[in-house]
């Protein structure tokens, strides 16, 4: 069984969607047991209202929050008992596989970094974001972890990405691409044309050049490889025309009595498409190259985004994507 810690405090709509997400998980997997983390009270009169397998879910006290507007290193340090810091030090101690929280980002970098630890030769991890395309999804990272990165930072990302889209996702020789202003090689920033090269020499990875920001919806690469300021960008930018264009369709097919017929005969199809263009089917976003697992959801997750986080974890320990990575970094020493 599968023991992931979850942050029962942490984001806008805890602890009820994540409590929630929780007895969703646990309803629909019996290979996994949740160490639901957070303040006694408030998380137990949550599970009160669900019927659930009792076994699967156990209470974890923290007393504890880290608010998002808190500067991240002197939470961490100063708040032991707060539900992130207990729940990474639950997967330090080998307790839980793996920790889920939509809590603040800045504290589950800091506390992954330096309660979990990285990976040996890991110089930076990066937050890697599943993101909908026309042909599937896509690894998007580093999504919100480093702003400042070096060459050699974004080529481990482009590493680390290929591994778990290959092993979690199942791609075959996944296509990486780095983010850039047009798709020829001398194209860029001095961080981009410094990296395009590196790329290049990298034998183990598919890299297939520069990709632009218009490309990515299209699925013009598998991994898409950047900064944290580019990748954050380019996510909420992802993220916010989606939900404005569906929101315009909406409101376009109530227009008028013609279109509410139309409506009527194009919605199955049209929430099939929209569906997968929904990126809280996908889960969170994971720190690789800790040595544990650590996943970042949406601030304003819903229940469905922390069951498929919490879900997501499996297919990550059963593959064995730390060991891997790993064994990638030390076959590059």
């Amino acid at each position: 069984m599968i023991k992931v810690a979850v942050d029962a405090m942490g984001g806008d709509n805890a602890p009820g969607e994540i409590v929630k997400g929780v007895v969703d998980a646990v309803s629909h997997r019996e290979d996994i047991q949740v160490l639901l983390v957070g303040k006694e009270e408030a998380v137990k009169k949550e599970l009160s209202r669900y019927t659930y397998p009792k076994k699967q879910v156990l209470l974890i006290p923290a007393s504890e929050v880290i608010e998002t507007e808190e500067p991240p290193v002197n939470a961490v340090r100063r708040k032991k008992d707060s539900s992130i810091v207990v729940g990474m030090n639950l997967v330090k101690s080998g307790e839980a596989d793996a920790f889920v929280s939509a809590g603040s980002s800045g504290a589950i970098l800091v506390g992954g970094q330096v309660i979990v630890g990285r990976l040996k030769g890991v110089e930076r991890p990066p937050f890697g974001a599943l993101i909908p395309t026309e042909k599937g999804v896509s690894l998007l990272l580093d999504s919100g972890a480093n702003v400042d990165a070096r060459p050699s930072h974004l080529v481990q990302f482009a590493r680390m990405g290929s591994i778990y889209m290959e092993h979690v996702i199942g791609i075959a020789r996944p296509r990486v691409g780095i983010v850039n202003i047009g798709a020829e090689e001398e194209k860029g920033n001095a961080l981009v044309k410094e990296t395009f090269p590196l790329l290049k020499e990298c034998s183990d990875i598919n890299f297939t050049g520069s990709i632009e920001a218009r490309e990515i919806p299209h699925g013009g690469a598998d991994v898409i490889v950047c900064e944290a300021f580019t990748g954050n960008v380019i996510l909420k930018l992802y993220e916010g025309t989606g939900a404005t264009l569906i929101s315009m369709v909406k409101k376009g097919m109530m227009g008028s009595l013609r279109s509410k017929v139309g409506a009527l005969l194009v919605k199955p199809a049209l929430k099939e498409t929209l569906k997968a263009f929904d990126a809280s089917r996908y889960g969170g976003a994971p720190l690789l190259g800790l040595k544990g697992l650590v996943v970042k959801t949406h601030g304003s997750a819903s229940a469905r985004e922390v069951s498929n986080s919490i879900i997501q974890c499996v297919t990550f320990k059963e593959q064995k994507i730390n060991e891997k990575i790993r064994e990638s970094l030390e076959a590059k020493e």
